[in-house]
């Protein structure tokens, strides 16, 4: 690649080209290890262990959102930091099938088709469901693609890929024969518009406002008494059984045993005396519906009491609901109220806001249903005994015996969240009544009414039924939760249950993943050697919102299959596998909710939702991940601003023309016999010897701090801290200052040094690559293009992510020289704000008179030829006081003051000194205003009085300054 880069950064240019290089050259593909070798350790590695990452699938309907992006850009820089640090690093992509998503999108199509998939049949439409997914899914996994995330895409996976579905198989039978799995009718969260059962995770709770009405059920006897009873619901009552009472309400003592007439449907339901009902909440008398809440069902089972369900899966009353059949819920409702107000049933009607579940998908408003659903019974404990799944997924995340976690979560507050969470849990409703799915392996007897499972590692489907032996058996029609697949990912990704090349049992036609690298990988063989060498995972980077979803059930389930898998060791041996190597990833990193740049959450509604995909084309990919990496601090949401994209984009621009700056002279130097080694480019930056010039050690010292506190800061997940580290080395350091001072050595006219100008060539190249390696894990595009120029197209590895990433050699504390030459930069500094203060035009060149102790004495004349051109200086006057009149700045080690006299016009100076003056004072009293307003003080944002401040104080001492130069002017 020659060194001519083009003279504008168009990221647009070279993004395109390298996202492609890497997926076409393969570059982030890790074989399967040698099946013969128990560890990776053992294949070269330095006795380094892998760093293995998976991401969290996204739906194969899915689209990027900035979530993703926060995500996958995290998760891309600690991978390629990994890699470059030396560790074999693997990041496994994929797409989860999305049961409920998927199959809506597909129904729809097939509305506007003037069709449904019930007349198109089971079979029919799950393969319309894989054409659908073959033609539209996975767009997500190209546009991760195109933003170059180093995954290796020969391992992507589908959920429903023959070898996953495999493992879905062997779960569930296994956990059936465990004794773990069951059937049962129990209270679900039902989606009338989905019509499907969901998780309590599923469901999107929000205040939402309505009405409490009182309703009065007359007492049997006597006939002339009522008990009242208040619901947010009145369309349930068709379907009450009891109305339950504390047995010492002192009030409703005399109704102990007595009977009421259900309002409307004329029918008798008892008194309950139980004590869950509190006697302070409302009228002290609840009306029981076990069908339709989960209160009321564990009432009712208590005192078996009869569970009518009056509603159908579309949220229509069915037949138990008389006369109010077929009505919509919410018309049901408007009757219903309407028929108790003219029968003199109806109490108050009271405003009431109440917390409304809402479908997680579609946004429908849930009903809590009685509904026979599959269960996971997570915290008992299996046939033959042993820890439940629950408690084993406890242990994982607390404290052994010695103080060690086999899972540490980082920020660590969400260890404490994922703990109260997990000792509360409930049973795992894992089946959905839906056709595109792993359908349950179960298959239910016409004879004897029983259910038959395959017994653990059977191939193929039942013929029989396994305790009548009658043939007459249909295979369940509910299919599993796409958690449930989702959760065992990181041992079935690599090979499990079977570890071979053939997955006996499949069930279905054969539909291998979602492209042609799943499809190459499902052929390939699943060898033991991939779970020996990758599980446990290393990290799990992942968002607070599945922490429960996704997090808990891997845990669960990665602890309770994995924990069977017996680790192979180094002489052959099997030895059982400890907690510690069963669990399914060794860290979890709960990373922050992108908001917008006023802190709120994105949503359509409000209209403050940003694609990232769009930022990527105005600015580019790298300005936006460096966005997210310089916001990404544990437990703290990101207020995406695009303004900082805006700046980062400036950010690359200033690299792009330091490589243009770098290159042209490295070509000059060419024209005139001078090369650079670039075989020696390490050897530079090595500092075992203290060579080279103060600058030259000082930016090595610069540099070598700042790769130790980044590779310190990433792991620490710091990658807020780690971002500005860099930005701070490579704009400051590098470009502002160390580029700046090789100018003075980079002369290459008649009758140069030519030892000089080669070493500080040399080191200036060698200092740049080495800062490529150092910013690429955040900025991968740029650095590659750059680093590839570079070494003339020629590089020594196929690619920067391939490269070594840069380490410290020597201790974390600041050298002599590096002390010395921050001595050197502050007092330019100080000059340039002099200079600045006074007026001093930008080309002018001025002397200075310093004073200074004698160790500043010392290091500014080592680098007289550094503050002549940098503070544009023509002659520094050492003295030992400010000669008298001059206008000067001091330290605690230096004064110093700039001779300069300037030939001014009076009266247009006057002119513009009594304008800014009178502007000065306008804006102050404007600020004095408001600062001295309670009004606005009370409800203004702490931030903007803050500013408002802030800016008064300036305001001030501009006034003041302007009024001391008015007053310093010759008088006419």
């Amino acid at each position: 690649m020659p060194h001519d880069l083009p003279k504008a950064y168009d990221p647009t240019a070279i993004e395109d080209h390298w996202a492609g290089y890497w997926v076409h050259e393969n570059l982030f593909a890790v074989p399967t290890p040698d099946s013969g070798t128990a560890h990776v350790q053992d294949q070269g590695l330095d006795g380094k262990s892998p760093f293995v990452i998976l991401l969290p699938p996204p739906n194969v309907t899915g689209r990027l959102h900035m979530g993703h992006m926060l995500n996958q850009t995290e998760m891309d820089i600690l991978t390629r930091w990994r890699r470059m640090s030396g560790r074999l690093a693997l990041w496994i992509p994929g797409t989860d099938h999305a049961g409920i998503a998927t199959q809506m999108m597909v129904e729809r199509q097939l509305t506007e088709e003037g069709t449904s998939r019930q007349k198109l049949g089971r079979e029919a439409f799950v393969e319309r469901v894989w054409q659908w997914k073959e033609h539209y899914g996975g767009a997500i996994l190209e546009q991760m693609k195109r933003l170059g995330v180093s995954v290796d895409w020969s391992r992507e996976y589908f959920t429903m890929s023959d070898s996953l579905s495999v493992a879905v198989r062997e779960a569930f039978v296994r956990l059936y024969h465990q004794g773990l799995i069951y059937r049962g009718a129990y209270i679900v969260n039902w989606c009338p518009r989905c019509q499907t059962a969901i998780s309590d995770l599923e469901v999107v709770h929000q205040e939402q406002k309505g009405h409490l009405w009182e309703i009065k059920y007359p007492v049997l006897d006597p006939s002339d008494e009522f008990i009242t009873v208040a619901t947010t619901r009145p369309e349930t009552m068709l379907g009450d059984t009891a109305v339950a009472i504390h047995p010492e309400d002192e009030r409703y003592l005399h109704l102990h045993g007595k009977k009421l007439r259900l309002p409307l449907m004329d029918r008798e339901i008892p008194i309950v005396l139980d004590e869950w009902v509190s006697r302070e909440f409302g009228t002290g008398a609840v009306k029981v519906t076990p069908a339709h809440d989960p209160n009321d069902f564990d009432l009712g089972e208590r005192h078996g009491l009869a569970s009518i369900n009056v509603m159908d899966d579309r949220a229509h009353i069915n037949e138990n609901g008389g006369s109010y059949a077929g009505l919509d819920r919410y018309a049901a409702r408007k009757r219903i109220v309407a028929d108790l107000e003219a029968q003199g049933l109806l109490g108050a009607v009271k405003d009431y806001t109440n917390n409304v579940g809402h479908c997680d998908r579609c946004k429908t408003v849930v009903e809590p249903r009685l509904s026979t659903q599959w269960f996971i019974a997570v915290n008992k404990e299996p046939v033959g005994g042993g820890e439940s799944m629950a408690a084993k997924a406890r242990a994982a995340v607390k404290p052994d015996a010695d103080g060690n976690k086999a899972i540490k979560f980082t920020p660590e507050n969400f260890e404490k969240i994922y703990l109260n969470w997990m000792e509360d849990i409930h049973d795992w409703c894992i089946s959905r009544q839906l056709w595109w799915g792993h359908r349950i392996p179960a298959w239910h007897c016409a004879a004897c009414h029983k259910i038959t499972v395959p017994e653990p590692g059977a191939a193929g489907d039942p013929a029989a039924c396994a305790h009548c032996g009658s043939d007459k058996i249909t295979q369940e029609t509910d299919v599993l939760d796409t958690w449930f697949s989702s959760g065992l990912l990181p041992v079935s990704v690599f090979g499990w249950p079977n570890f071979s090349s053939k997955t006996p049992g499949a069930p279905g036609p054969s539909h291998s993943g979602t492209g042609e690298g799943t499809e190459n990988r499902a052929d390939a063989a699943l060898s033991r050697a991939d779970f020996d060498a990758f599980y446990p995972t290393s990290l799990l980077v992942t968002g607070f919102d599945i922490l429960f979803f996704w997090v808990a059930r891997m845990i669960m389930m990665g602890c309770w299959f994995a924990g069977d898998v017996p680790v192979k060791e180094a002489d052959g041996g099997l030895r059982p596998r400890t907690l510690a190597e069963s669990v399914p990833f060794k860290e979890v990193y709960i990373h922050a909710l992108v908001r917008d740049a006023n802190r709120e959450k994105m949503s359509k509604t409000k209209g403050n939702v940003i694609d990232p995909i769009e930022i990527v084309k105005q600015y580019g990919t790298d300005a936006v991940r460096f966005t997210l990496a310089s916001m990404a601090s544990p437990g703290t949401d990101i207020a995406f601003n695009v303004a900082r994209t805006e700046g980062y984009r400036a950010f690359a621009n200033k690299i792009w023309n330091a490589a243009r700056f770098i290159f042209m002279n490295v070509d000059k130097a060419a024209e005139v016999g001078i090369t650079v080694d670039q075989s020696a480019f390490a050897d530079e930056l090595d500092l075992s010897e203290d060579k080279g010039s103060l600058a030259d050690r000082w930016i090595i010292t610069s540099f070598t701090l700042t790769a130790r506190n980044v590779n310190f800061l990433l792991r620490a997940y710091r990658f807020d801290e780690a971002a500005s580290l860099v930005y701070q080395f490579f704009w400051g350091d590098f470009c502002d200052w160390y580029l700046e001072i090789t100018k003075i050595q980079l002369d290459f006219s008649e009758g140069f040094d030519r030892t000089p100008t080669q070493k500080s060539l040399q080191l200036l190249v060698a200092v740049f690559e080495a800062s490529l390696r150092l910013l690429s894990p955040f900025m991968p595009f740029l650095t590659e293009e750059l680093w590839h120029a570079v070494y003339d197209g020629n590089p020594p590895a196929k690619s920067i992510a391939l490269a070594g990433f840069p380490t410290a050699v020597r201790s974390g504390f600041k050298s002599p020289s590096h002390i010395e030459m921050e001595m050197a930069q502050r007092f330019i500094v100080a000059v340039r704000a002099l200079r600045k203060e006074m007026g001093v035009e930008e080309k002018a060149i001025t002397p200075i008179e310093v004073r200074a102790d004698l160790a500043l004495r010392s290091v500014l004349i080592e680098t007289d030829p550094i503050v002549r051109r940098l503070a544009r200086v023509s002659e520094l006057r050492f003295v030992q006081q400010i000669s008298p009149g001059l206008s000067k700045r001091s330290d605690f080690d230096f004064d110093v003051a700039v001779i300069y006299e300037r030939t001014i016009d009076v009266a247009a100076e006057r002119e513009r000194l009594t304008k800014d003056i009178a502007k000065y004072e306008k804006g102050l009293a404007a600020a004095e205003r408001q600062l001295g307003n309670e009004a606005f003080l009370a409800k203004a944002p702490p931030q903007v009085v803050e500013g408002l401040k802030k800016q008064e104080a300036e305001t001030r001492l501009l006034l003041e300054k302007a009024r001391a130069a008015l007053n310093a002017l010759p008088k006419d």
